[in-house]
């Protein structure tokens, strides 16, 4: 079984920026952020291709997050800018065991990691 470890969470102010990291201890194909904040369901994020040549993003964090992969350290990372109180969750990283004609929103992906906690003060 591929294991996830989340890294770079933290409390940051409104506006500032954060980038979260994700290494995996085995082979991956496509790999995904979730979230889910105090009192609600887990949500999508972001999601990357294998190669990296596709990229998926929620309306909510659009033009502001940017998930990239480095196949080399088999991590994935999530840059988080303009971060806002909203942003506030619980933040899960994902990846699939196979591969996938598109990118999958849901969360059905094989491997999953701890969780890593953002707090955005306003």
């Amino acid at each position: 079984q591929v294991q996830l470890v989340e890294s770079g969470g933290g409390l940051v102010q409104a506006g500032d920026s954060l980038r979260l990291s994700c290494a995996a201890s085995g082979r991956t194909y496509a790999k995904a952020w979730f979230r889910q904040a105090p009192g609600k369901q887990r949500e999508f994020v972001a999601a990357i291709s294998w190669l990296g040549d596709k990229t998926s993003y929620a309306d909510s964090v659009k033009g502001r997050f940017t998930i990239s992969r480095d196949n080399a350290k088999n991590t994935v990372y999530l840059q988080m800018n303009s971060l806002k109180s909203e942003d506030t969750a619980d933040y899960y990283c994902a990846a699939d065991a196979v591969r996938t004609v598109g990118l999958v929103t849901t969360p059905t992906y094989d491997y999953w990691g701890q969780g890593i906690q953002v707090t955005v003060s306003s």
